[in-house]
């Protein structure tokens, strides 16, 4: 962090990106800058009863909005303030529902999955920590603009989408406990909609030849992937004792769509292979189907391979449920097969886990379609 005698011109010759830059002439004004803008701030250290309360700092305006003088004018302006205890990022006390408060609210709504709560909590904590504690009602669009715009530079867009769509369900959240909030300021931000994936054809032939190059236990998994269709998190969690091979079936608990556990019938391939898989893995004495011994938690998490042209679970289903069209298998029955909800009011009244022997032929039909691709 460069200490300079800010110039007009100093500051037009600044390369972007190249960071921060303090002000000798004015205690705590700096440029910042980033990627493609340069912005004028303030930084200062809140101090109380002679105790560091917080370290805050403040975006002032865009370099090309305002000009050195009126910069150097409001700092000094906004380090009086800290000087004198006072936090000028913090809103007003009590003036309604802060946003903190509105996500516990939103997460009391309803349900939801624990990595769902985690991320929300972990967006709201950490990437908008500045105004957790403020009230909603006291957010403008412009300054959820500049905070969409700093985690796009920081941290990507990727990131920014997904903070700004927790940050957008929970003010609407707030909006409907509180009256008095007129708008969603996020509505200001034309938030991308994630490109659509592409899944690539795939040679079965090749793949089965490339898992077999794995270790037996990774090789077992990405075969189990293709032929169940499974998602990412259902399949890695699922213990020894949920595979039943007396009725055929690997339960499921872990499901994004619903609480209820779905019973996925096996092919008599994937049948032996993982009775042959739980054989080898028992010495292990591990509770999961997939385990590591040098995980943390003792089950594989990650079932990507870096240095392998193989594809990822997701991919994984787009594949299977082509294939399941290709099997010839209808069109409900291979939505229930991939863990998916039938369209319409009538596919509520569909419980899939009354259907897992109607179900068996269509899985054993992706398995053989699967199995003599291989040769």
């Amino acid at each position: 962090m460069a200490v300079v005698n800010l110039t007009e011109a100093r500051i037009r010759d600044l390369e972007p990106g190249s960071g921060i830059w303090r002000d000798e002439q004015v205690k705590g004004l700096m440029v910042v800058c980033h990627a493609t803008t340069k912005t004028y701030a303030v930084q200062g250290d809140v101090r109380r009863n002679g105790r560091h309360v917080r370290t805050v700092r403040m975006k002032i305006d865009r370099t090309d909005r305002i000009g050195l003088r009126e910069a150097r004018n409001r700092a000094k302006a906004i380090m009086s303030q800290i000087q004198s205890g006072i936090d000028p990022t913090a809103g007003p006390e009590e003036t309604g529902i802060t946003v903190l408060q509105a996500l516990e609210a939103h997460l009391g709504e309803k349900p939801f999955r624990e990595a769902t709560v985690e991320s929300y909590k972990y967006n709201v904590t950490h990437y908008l920590a500045r105004i957790k504690n403020r009230a909603v009602a006291d957010l403008s669009r412009s300054e959820v603009r500049d905070i969409y715009d700093r985690l796009r530079t920081s941290n990507g867009q990727t990131v920014a989408i997904c903070v700004m769509r927790t940050l957008r369900a929970v003010i609407n959240t707030a909006r409907r406990l509180d009256e008095t909030i007129p708008s969603n300021p996020v509505a200001a931000i034309r938030i991308p909609v994630p490109k659509r994936r592409e899944v690539d054809a795939i040679d079965l032939a090749a793949w089965w030849e490339m898992t077999e190059t794995l270790s037996p236990i990774r090789r077992d998994l990405h075969r189990a992937f293709m032929l169940t269709g499974a998602r990412r998190s259902s399949l890695l969690q699922v213990r020894r004792d949920e595979v039943d091979f007396k009725r055929g079936v690997i339960v499921f608990r872990h499901m994004k769509t619903s609480d209820q556990a779905m019973m996925f019938p096996m092919g008599s391939f994937l049948r032996d292979m993982l009775k042959a898989r739980l054989e080898t893995d028992a010495p292990l004495n591990s509770e999961w189907l997939w385990p590591s011994p040098t995980s943390e938690s003792g089950k594989v998490e990650e079932p990507k391979e870096p240095r392998k042209k193989l594809p990822s679970p997701h991919e994984y289903r787009h594949l299977a449920r082509t294939m399941f069209i290709a099997a010839g298998a209808p069109y409900a029955e291979s939505a229930l097969l991939l863990g998916q909800k039938l369209p319409g009011a009538s596919g509520g009244y569909v419980h899939a886990e009354h259907l897992v022997e109607h179900l068996r032929p269509h899985a054993q039909a992706l398995e053989t379609k699967i199995l003599a691709a291989r040769k």
